[in-house]
């Protein structure tokens, strides 16, 4: 185990039992990283919370406590601070010992979940015949970020992207495939995404419009769902010619989905509406068929109904978002399904939720969780939009943020009287461009709004993708300019003496318990912060300590020091979805 904290966290739990009997077992020893260095690395405030249960003073508990711990490996004798409070301060030994094993692991001391589970994460979920827009943005990056923390702490992740490809209004796209683009229906590659925008919103004013048209397409409703041959046709252009637009946006963002989209569902959508009669959950009301939901009701305090079969026996989102639970849990054997989508969805998962819950599909072992986030607004604090009023293509949005980070690049070449040749400026306009964008949105509380701005996202100082890519760069940097091979160096000894390098080698071995804290809670900004402020600890180590210039054996200390804060930075971008750059 190279977790120091979940060490002491062991140790504690030991010496409650040794203390104070076995009733004490699952008592919480409330270990955690000291706020201030004052107060030592590591600090403990159980006493305080158990003494007033044992009937004596804190101070005398914590001395119990003291005196049954034994982390002597690990840290100088604990002292007794204000009411109770337990300090610890680490040894430079145990540090040093932790940091050499570390050294000579891949996944740095990172360690797997103890009971690997069966993870579904849905996400990014774009609309067929529609362009993914600035929307989908945080869905997509937000999933993909969660997925690569699960698959790297040893869950099997199934990746689905739940994509829109059915409903009334594919009737009315094929209606206007037939008569716009004839020629459609019999050669390939004749509509692109483009076209497929403008046929949307060609067949949408032609719908409003036009009586016979609305009827024609209803026809093409009952078509498609029949399976005729030519609307399935039609049907199956549409969503290939989608396909290949959203697989652009995926492949610039590096990011991996295996489509089940809506329609995939629909042969259990009768299944699930049998199944809820069954259970005596369906009720009739003005001829739809509902499940009254407890703990949801309207402005008069009457329960509020989620419909499963409207009264023309159709089905709708609910009934299709029941029938994915049911088969992940049975066909998939999911034991925990993650949901990420925007906050506005909130009452309609936890209603969904419900449902399911009671039809009795969701056994006690299956968590299913809505990860829910805010919007993306424009530096007007208002929903970002172009200039003409329309929701900005994510295209767009990506292309703009490597065209500026370009800009970037060759101003700041100019200046340094750099030349590089065009295929090192555009990969690390790319590179810096689509981790400036992903940073920026995973760096906040996915729960909150964020304001989208390029300069603030591609500034080189503050929490920014390229702070810590520079970060990166430059331990890159010491290994060219020294002729290092760092791989040389793992079985070498390392030694701590400066404050910044204690400080420095803390904080790298914290990163087990950040994957984990992630993991649990399914907050990306947290794996963030901690890349954030190991850089900028790694930056005041470097600012502090020679390393190349430093007597040996200092020289190799520092070095491998230098070496496991970039393979750190290396693998906690890799869990945001972000490459690294050798130059930039």
């Amino acid at each position: 185990m190279y977790s120091l904290l979940e060490q002491l966290r062991q140790s504690f739990s030991q010496a409650l039992v040794n203390a104070f009997g076995e009733d004490y077992a699952e008592t919480d020893p409330l270990v955690v990283p000291a706020a201030k260095p004052e107060f030592g690395d590591y600090q403990s405030n159980v006493a305080l919370s158990l003494a007033k249960q044992l009937k004596q003073k804190p101070r005398d508990t914590a001395q119990q406590i003291i005196d049954h711990l034994d982390i002597s490996e690990l840290c100088d004798p604990p002292e007794i601070a204000g009411p109770g409070f337990i300090n610890l301060r680490l040894k430079p030994t145990a540090l040093q010992n932790l940091l050499q094993t570390i050294a000579q692991d891949s996944q740095l001391g990172a360690e797997k979940a103890e009971t690997p589970q069966r993870v579904i994460v849905d996400f990014s979920s774009p609309n067929i015949a529609k362009e993914m827009h600035v929307g989908h943005l945080r869905s997509t990056i937000i999933g993909d970020c969660i997925a690569r923390i699960l698959e790297f702490r040893g869950h099997d992740v199934l990746r689905l992207n739940h994509v829109g490809d059915w409903g009334t209004q594919f009737g009315m796209l094929i209606a206007y495939l037939r008569e716009a683009y004839p020629e459609a229906l019999t050669k390939a590659d004749v509509l692109a995404i483009g076209d497929l925008v403008s046929l949307y919103r060609d067949a949408k004013k032609r719908f409003d419009e036009d009586e016979q048209f609305q009827k024609t397409a209803r026809e093409e409703v009952v078509k498609l769902q029949r399976g005729e041959e030519t609307s399935v046709q039609a049907w199956k252009l549409l969503c290939e010619q989608s396909r290949r637009e959203f697989q652009v946006i995926y492949d610039l963002l590096d990011v991996e989905l295996t489509e089940r989209g809506e329609s995939f569902y629909n042969p259990f959508l009768s299944d699930v509406v049998q199944e809820l009669e069954k259970t005596g959950l369906l009720e009739e009301d003005q001829s739809a068929k509902c499940v009254f939901l407890e703990g949801f009701s309207n402005k008069s305090g009457e329960r509020l109904p989620l419909i499963v079969q409207k009264s023309d026996g159709g089905y709708n989102y609910a009934t299709t978002d029941l029938a994915a639970i049911r088969y992940r849990i049975r066909e998939d054997g999911a034991q925990r399904i993650i949901y990420v989508t925007d906050a506005g969805q909130s009452n309609h998962f936890a209603q969904v939720f419900q449902v399911a819950k009671r039809a009795g599909w969701v056994p006690e072992t299956v968590e299913l969780v809505h990860v829910p986030f805010g919007l993306v607004q424009g530096e007007d604090g208002k929903k970002l939009k172009t200039r003409s009023g329309e929701t900005v293509r994510l295209r767009d949005l990506l292309d703009e943020a490597i065209a500026r980070s370009r800009q970037d690049l060759e101003k700041r070449f100019a200046q340094e009287g750099r030349s590089e040749s065009e295929e090192f400026i555009q990969k690390t306009a790319r590179v810096v461009g689509i981790s400036a964008v992903k940073y920026a949105d995973l760096s906040r509380n996915r729960t909150s709004n964020y304001v989208f701005s390029y300069d603030k996202m591609l500034a080189l100082q503050g929490n920014t993708a390229p702070y810590l890519l520079y970060a990166y760069v430059r331990v890159q940097g010491i290994s060219r300019k020294g002729n290092i091979d760092f791989t040389t160096l793992a079985n070498q000894s390392l030694s701590l003496e400066d404050d910044s390098e204690f400080v420095l080698a803390k904080h790298i071995l914290q990163l087990s318990d950040i994957l984990k804290e992630v993991e649990k809670d399914l907050l990306p900004n947290r794996l963030c912060q901690y890349l954030f402020e190991l850089s900028q600890k790694f930056n005041q180590f470097y600012d502090r300590c020679p390393v190349l210039q430093a007597e040996e054996p200092k020289r190799t200390s520092r070095l491998m020091l230098a070496d496991l804060t970039a393979r750190t930075l290396k693998l906690g971008l890799s869990l945001l979805g972000i490459e690294v750059l050798e130059r930039m």
